[in-house]
């Protein structure tokens, strides 16, 4: 039997990075990788930048304070 779940009701629990991509675990127990190069201000932030963030929406997104950016988390599943 397979159990789906809407994209729109997963959360991030967990946010962390590789050399190469942003990383999430998520409430469904998924985690998923994309490629920083998806998002240039992530890439140019140095690890410190990368690592000041906070979830928003109870975690239905992530922000950056020091380098202005926003993710959520259904458009990452939807890359």
């Amino acid at each position: 039997m397979t159990t789906s779940i809407s994209i729109e009701n997963v959360l991030a629990t967990k946010v962390w990075f590789d050399a190469n991509n942003l990383c999430l675990t998520l409430s469904d127990g998924h985690e998923i990788a994309t490629p920083l190069s998806k998002f240039p201000r992530l890439q140019k932030a140095t690890d410190k930048q990368r690592q000041n963030w906070r979830f928003i929406g109870k975690g239905r997104g992530i922000h950056w304070a020091d380098i202005d950016e926003d993710i959520s988390v259904t458009a990452l599943l939807k890359m």
